[in-house]
């Protein structure tokens, strides 16, 4: 029976050194990716297996515009031969699509193997100090400013009732917008980590109380960050 690898990406450009050294040899003999952008997973497959003939490989374009019918097309497809799922950045199907593939492949009995790489979500916490036992990812907070606050507040809530660490994220652009909504919404004592460019040459992890936040005055840069609240 054919099986499903889920592969992993760099999070930063060219960090390489962080993905296993095994990933070449686990997926050097698929020829079946499933992606979010061919060129990416092309420039993956040319460092993780050098002497892999991409012509005659296949990429299929799985991303947020890939609809339900074409995702169950690929597991006719994906029933005559292994496949790879391939991240954008760090890890599939976290934060990433890839999950109604891997769904559907279970209800064939297709085999799902998943590969070990970088998580910008498990660094950032690991880094955090909050903890790490019982949290929860919540992707992206409402665009509609009124309604972010709500979300803020009920993460605040549920953290404190839950003792579970809340992680989310923001453009880049919006970070400082973000980080102002959390001042202004939560209590002073509950604790605010911002993680940046995990990986990355300008990589930055912060954990202080919403009370030092606010004494700090600080200036978020826009680079990929995640933010970790916990009350």
């Amino acid at each position: 029976m054919p099986k499903l690898y889920l592969v992993p990406n760099t999070i930063s450009e060219e960090r390489w050194d962080l993905l296993p050294d095994y990933l070449g040899g686990a997926i050097g003999h698929i020829r079946l990716f499933f992606v979010e952008e061919p060129k990416s997973g092309r420039k993956l497959l040319k460092h993780l297996v050098p002497n892999i003939g991409l012509s005659d490989c296949r990429f299929l374009d799985l991303n947020e515009h890939t609809g339900p019918k074409e995702v169950r097309a690929y597991i006719n497809i994906l029933k005559q031969e292994d496949g790879a799922v391939i991240s954008e950045s760090g890890c599939p199907c976290v934060a990433d699509p890839g999950a109604d593939l891997v769904l559907l492949a279970h209800e064939y009995q297709i085999e799902v193997v998943p590969l070990t790489g970088p998580s910008s979500i498990v660094l950032a916490l690991m880094a955090s100090g909050l903890t790490g036992q019982n949290f929860a990812f919540n992707g992206y907070l409402p665009k509609d400013r009124g309604q972010r606050l709500k979300k803020i507040k009920a993460l605040e809530e549920r953290s404190s009732t839950e003792k579970q660490t809340q992680i989310f994220m923001e453009t880049p652009f919006h970070n400082q917008s973000l980080l102002q909504d959390i001042l202004n919404t939560c209590h002073d004592k509950t604790r605010l980590c911002v993680a940046f460019d995990i990986t990355g040459p300008h990589q930055r992890v912060k954990t202080m109380s919403i009370h030092a936040w606010k004494k700090s005055q600080a200036f978020l840069e826009k680079r990929p960050a995640l933010f970790l609240l916990h009350y």
